[in-house]
């Protein structure tokens, strides 16, 4: 049905005169007749009746004035719903507990105004495909892929390198240690079961046993968490990676140790993935912050893959 001429008919219902609705419209008095008479031809049925008084509506007009004012409100609440600033900017991050999702929530402390809708996708090739289609507005997330083989009109900037720490029992030989180093490392057992193989998680953790000769096992079928850090904490000879800024939380007598890794320090590259067109003003404003708390040059003494310089 065509809006502009619903608009119309409300807009004569309303004024009950063609020439104060064609005023109001800032239209011709004889565009505001071709409109309702196109519609009444549509609809197979007169909507007004002219009277030296002016138009009134026929009792199928009256039946239909106020389906007529529904279907305004609701190209409105459309057109709203997408509006730039109008809705949540929506962005994924890979996971609640770790460092995307507290850089987010670091955003929204700055600016609690800001609607967010908060989504995890399983990996960058997901995050890149739903930013490229419109489905999310940004993703934190690796990128393994060069800048030149991104889809067109879809961007990554790097936003921030989080340190990676060794996690033990209190029973591990590094227990106690203050640091480690990557060399250190070698030939002791490091169990990573969530790892993924074809997920930017799995290229960085292959990456960095290649460079330093570890042994990363992704051996087990991956419980969660928990039962993951139940068996750290039991174990005298695995460990495991974790970022420093993730999450965790567990017994007070599992007794775990985070360890920093340092000379050189592994850390893990996250950018934000985001469409060059996409105009909601939200997306802006985070870009804007992340620029702000972001250090101008990546800090010496780190290690990151080669993909990731």
């Amino acid at each position: 049905m065509d809006l502009t001429a619903v608009r119309t008919v409300v807009a004569v219902a309303d004024a009950g005169q063609f020439q104060d609705a064609a005023t109001t419209l800032s239209i011709t008095q004889q565009a505001v007749s071709k409109r309702i008479a196109a519609l009444e031809k549509d609809l197979g049925v007169r909507l007004f009746t002219r009277t030296a008084r002016g138009a009134r509506l026929t009792i199928d007009g009256q039946a239909f004035l106020p389906h007529a004012r529904e279907l305004i409100r609701a190209a409105e609440r459309a057109a709203a719903s997408v509006r730039p600033g109008s809705r949540a900017l929506r962005v994924d991050v890979i996971g609640r507990r770790l460092c995307p999702a507290g850089l987010l929530r670091d955003f929204h402390r700055a600016y609690p105004d800001t609607e967010l809708d908060v989504v995890t996708l399983f990996d960058a090739d997901a995050a890149i495909a739903a930013v490229r289609s419109g489905t999310i507005d940004a993703s934190f997330r690796a990128v393994t892929l060069p800048a030149r083989q991104l889809p067109d009109g879809v961007e990554a900037a790097w936003v921030f390198d989080e340190p990676i720490q060794l996690l033990t029992g209190p029973a591990h030989p590094f227990a106690t240690a203050r640091t480690v180093t990557p060399a250190q490392l070698a030939g002791h057992r490091i169990w990573m079961p969530g790892i993924v193989a074809g997920t930017e998680w799995a290229a960085y953790y292959e990456d960095l046993a290649t460079e330093f000769g570890l042994t990363i096992e992704v051996t087990g079928p991956d419980f969660g968490t928990e039962p993951l850090l139940d068996t750290i904490a039991d174990s005298a000879s695995l460990a495991t990676f974790v970022g420093a800024d993730t999450r965790l939380v567990w017994p007070a007598d599992q007794d775990l140790r985070r360890v920093p890794v340092h000379h050189p320090t592994p850390v893990y590259p996250h950018s934000l993935i985001r469409r060059t067109d996409n105009p909601h003003p939200a997306l802006t404003t985070l870009r804007t912050y992340l620029g702000s708390t972001r250090p101008a040059d990546r800090a010496e003494g780190v290690w990151t893959p080669r993909w990731a310089r």
